[in-house]
């Protein structure tokens, strides 16, 4: 069956519970997914004193070869891998992905240390969003950076994040969009603590220091706070833990970010939505796959992913939140990770765009529950691959798995040669 028919046929099948699939897709194709800078190089960073992975618990595991080795690689590789991917995109980039002729400290960064990535941005027409960079860092090396017992120290990371909100301003008045700022710190205990209570206090003090800076619209820069629940050197004690984090982002009218893999193993975020966006303006879901810890695991088309986006059709809440990809992977092709990832994460999008939630609700006010959960085991079993394909085709991007021969001959033409 050609791509046409069998999408007439899915569109008269989901036509019949009220649900309009044409208007999926252009939602979908317009909700804008950004894509994190980090898979191209395995989280190394670029900046002209060698960092490295240290200091925050974070590991990029195999050695495929065609790492990006700086920004040129890394913003090529983003471009291909945007080409295979369906939607609108933004690009984060970690503050350790500076690009400068001589070495900038991180309390003394600015703009100018990412002019490379704006113009890039202009020229691909996307926008971008920024991230401090609190590891991989001889400051950090004891597993503190905001929450430090050493003033100098906390100073140090205290001027970082300031550098960064203007960082993140001047990225959003150049692309005329605003750029999300996402505060996640590696601050923690790889054994038990004496006490919880100071550290957290401290770094509850380095944050509204950093927050209180006037010169900063926070029109331009949206500022995003991310809690973990551990880390390698942190098993036992994380101080910006779920609690800290969403406490503190509502005491302080900030973001909230929460990302899939920062919970127990056995908790799910789907549910947490409805209750923060009672009280907050918005969320940043960081869109990862866990095994078995935050492992940080290409993301796939699997039931965690599916009731994220699901609660957030059930709930109409789309414009209240902001999508960001957060996942590496190095024992794969990199371009086919961000490939596969951001695809999954499109799809989920489309699955639940294509729920019949307003017919669900209205079964569930009339008490006719077994109709509302036949019709969610139902729903599971839709020709929602028609669907997908006609929104790849839409988008002018490879339709099913036709994208792996573009990322094979990119592979031998650019990242074997490296």
């Amino acid at each position: 069956m050609s791509i046409d028919k069998a999408y007439e046929f899915a569109k008269k099948r989901y036509a019949d519970f009220g649900v309009d699939t044409d208007a999926a897709i252009r939602a979908v194709l317009y909700q804008p997914v950004s894509l994190h800078c980090w898979q191209a190089d395995d989280v190394a960073g670029f900046e002209t004193k060698p960092g490295g992975l240290s200091g925050g618990g974070i590991l990029a595991t195999g050695n495929y070869p065609g790492r990006a080795k700086n920004g040129e690689e890394a913003r090529s590789d983003l471009a291909k891998a945007m080409s295979l991917i369906p939607g609108v995109h933004r690009v984060n980039v970690h503050a350790c992905y500076s690009e400068t002729d001589r070495f900038v400290d991180r309390d003394e960064m600015d703009p100018s240390c990412f002019t490379a990535w704006m113009r890039w941005a202009a020229d691909q027409n996307v926008c971008l969003d920024f991230n401090p960079t609190f590891f991989a860092h001889p400051r950090a090396e004891d597993g503190f950076t905001l929450s430090h017992p050493d003033d100098a120290v906390r100073a140090f990371w205290v001027r970082h994040g300031k550098a960064c909100r203007r960082i993140a301003q001047a990225m959003a008045a150049a692309q005329g969009s605003p750029c999300t700022l996402n505060w996640w710190t590696p601050d923690g205990a790889k054994d038990l603590p004496a006490d919880r209570f100071a550290p957290r206090a401290r770094m509850a003090a380095s944050y509204d220091e950093i927050f209180a800076e006037d010169s900063v619209d926070r029109t331009l820069c949206a500022d995003f706070l991310e809690s973990k629940l551990f880390g390698i050197g942190s098993e036992e004690y994380v101080v910006a833990s779920s609690e800290f984090c969403a406490n503190y982002a509502l005491t302080r009218k900030i973001g909230l970010c929460m990302d899939m893999g920062h919970y127990h193993p056995t908790e799910t975020i789907h549910g947490k939505i409805s209750s923060h966006l009672q009280f907050m303006d918005r969320l940043l879901l960081h869109v990862s796959r866990p095994v078995r810890w935050d492992s940080d695991h290409v993301v796939l088309f699997n039931d965690d992913l599916k009731h994220v986006f699901l609660e957030v059709q059930r709930g109409d809440v789309w414009d209240r939140v902001t999508l960001a990809l957060d996942f590496f992977d190095a024992s794969i092709n990199r371009i086919g990770a961000y490939v596969i990832g951001t695809r999954a994460t499109r799809k989920a999008m489309l699955y639940a765009r294509l729920d019949p939630s307003a017919l669900l609700k209205d079964l569930e006010r009339q008490g006719r529950l077994t109709e509302r959960l036949a019709l969610m085991e139902e729903f599971k079993s839709m020709p929602f691959g028609a669907v997908w394909d006609v929104l790849c085709e839409q988008a002018g991007v490879p339709v099913g798995s036709e994208w792996l021969s573009e990322m094979n001959q990119y592979e031998e033409t650019v990242l074997r040669k490296r």
